[in-house]
């Protein structure tokens, strides 16, 4: 196996161990039973239990990310944004425990999972930002904030969501679409 084939076969096995206990949990020695082999092989691909850790979380990112791209096909903006939402919550109801390890990261005093959750977050910003114009609304300093406040929101909604479960999926994932368009008109009329 080369050595990048490797390194994705660890971090898919420790995406998959995600699924059953928080991130920072996952064994090392089970990581390399798992893969077939030694401890000592697996440190070769990371420095440290937490560069492994930071590794996945880092792949939960990216697998969230692409998983939520939103669809270029479609023209309206709101439809676009609510079946990127409706994949956000399918993608975090299907990893929550791994989810909850990156947004966790926020308050991490790591540097290194501190960034994961900043790229990420900046990444999600981007997106909007690319078709808020399409709602007739200009990304000003306030419309920014707006949207990275909006990103919040989102993250806590489904956080209490997954624990209450008091709405429908339908219900939380157009309560989060509805809220961006209203948020980011309301800024940019604060900013007039």
């Amino acid at each position: 196996m080369s050595p990048k084939a490797r390194r994705e076969q660890l971090i898919e096995l420790g995406l998959t161990m995600t699924r059953e206990c928080p991130i920072e949990e996952v064994s090392i020695d089970a990581i390399a039973d798992a893969a077939g082999v030694s401890r000592a092989l697996l440190f070769h691909y990371f420095d440290s239990k937490q560069d492994f850790v930071v590794a996945l979380a880092q792949a939960q990112a990216d697998q969230m990310l692409a998983c939520t791209e939103p669809d270029p096909t479609l023209d309206d903006p709101i439809e676009m944004l609510e079946k990127a939402m409706g994949a956000f919550i399918d993608y975090v109801s299907d990893n929550r425990i791994a989810y909850m390890a990156v947004i966790r990261g926020a308050s991490s005093s790591d540097p290194a999972m501190r960034a994961v959750f900043d790229s990420t977050r900046a990444a999600m910003a981007e997106r909007i930002f690319t078709h808020v114009p399409a709602l007739g609304v200009e990304v000003t300093p306030i419309v920014r904030l707006a949207v990275h406040g909006w990103i919040a929101f989102v993250e806590e909604t489904a956080i209490n969501w997954f624990t209450t479960q008091d709405i429908t999926r339908d219900e939380l994932v157009a309560l989060v679409t509805a809220a961006l368009p209203a948020l980011a008109a309301g800024a940019a009329l604060t900013a007039t």
